[in-house]
């Protein structure tokens, strides 16, 4: 029921976004100001999250997290690490996916926001755009987060990265912060229902720029892998 209670409530905030866009759109779609209140909204998307379903969120090693703009990877479990990211990175520029843009009112700011929209069936050109647009991105002061297993799994599965990841690594030239969240936990990969409880969000080290394809992927996984096997492991 808390479930249902929060998707109505998310529904109900994110129309409430749709009166703005005529008058952003007037005004030239501004990104910065697109970008503010798309934070505004995950912000609250994730205040009705506490508020209704009980769910809330930690962070931990946030002191790891770069001054200058960099690569984050990121393991990918539910639709909530999507929404915190907005919150967590200020300015991020997210490489999602294009299915997004069909989702009423949320497509509309994410295309302008601008996120780093790709079609994960053309693997060329989606890597093209990745490197492009993530280069634009970093001179623009931004960071580029990337969910390098491609897409969501179960919280029982390994970290492994998908190919694609590495080259965008060595092509942006940029060191990596690999996050480790485990969201899986209480907001499944295939269930609506959302559980009460807190979500833990783990900076790690900082991958530094300059490394072989080979040792980043290597490097990433390790790293990111161990904490997440020692979550799973807590219930």
């Amino acid at each position: 029921m808390r479930s249902r209670i929060f998707d109505f409530a998310w529904a109900l905030w994110t129309a409430l976004f749709a009166p703005v866009i005529p008058l952003l759109w007037l005004a030239g779609s501004p990104p910065r100001l697109v970008r503010k209140l798309t934070r505004i909204w995950a912000r609250g998307v994730l205040v009705e999250l506490a508020w209704i379903v009980g769910l809330n969120y930690v962070e931990q090693g946030r002191g790891h997290i770069p001054h200058e703009p960099c690569l984050i990877i990121c393991n990918h479990q539910s639709t909530w690490e999507t929404l915190a990211a907005l919150v967590l990175f200020p300015d991020v520029a997210i490489i999602a996916k294009r299915e997004l843009l069909r989702i009423p009112v949320l497509g509309w700011f994410l295309r302008r926001s601008p996120m780093i929209i790709i079609d994960r069936s053309d693997g060329a050109a989606a890597l093209r755009t990745m490197i492009e647009e993530g280069a634009a991105a970093l001179a623009d002061g931004r960071s580029v987060l990337i969910f390098p297993e491609g897409t969501r799994r179960c919280p029982s599965e390994p970290i492994q990265f998908k190919r694609g990841v590495d080259l965008l690594y060595k092509r942006l030239g940029a060191p990596a912060l690999p996050v480790v969240v485990d969201s899986g936990k209480f907001w499944g990969v295939a269930s609506r229902r959302k559980r009460r409880g807190t979500i833990t969000v783990t900076y790690l080290s900082l991958i530094p720029a300059g490394l072989s394809l080979a040792d980043f992927a290597r490097h990433g996984e390790q790293q990111m892998q161990a904490v997440h096997a020692a979550a799973s492991l807590v219930e």
